[in-house]
């Protein structure tokens, strides 16, 4: 399938417009004491976030993919009395 858009990009819009509705909301908030009237530019910003967070999100699960697990190091082995104890 061929790509239509660069996701980084869609990111970059997505933060900016949350961005801006969240401090036009609180500007006209405060300036008209009017939250229930403002209510939609907020969840307008909360809305872009989310899609920000869940585009950044795969971004992340496709680089964790790449990642060799030869390049982790081997978990630490206990130290003295710190294994199972033997039965005697």
């Amino acid at each position: 399938m061929t790509k239509f858009f660069d996701k980084s990009l869609l990111r970059t819009v997505l933060f900016a417009v949350a961005l801006v509705t969240l401090v036009i909301g609180v500007y006209q908030t405060v300036l008209l004491n009017d939250l229930p009237g403002n209510y939609w530019l907020f969840m307008i910003s909360f809305g872009c976030v989310l899609g920000f967070k869940y585009l950044g999100r795969e971004k992340e699960e496709v680089a964790t993919k790449a990642t060799p697990v030869a390049g982790r190091k081997p978990a630490p082995k206990p130290g003295p009395g710190k294994g199972p104890k033997k039965a005697r």
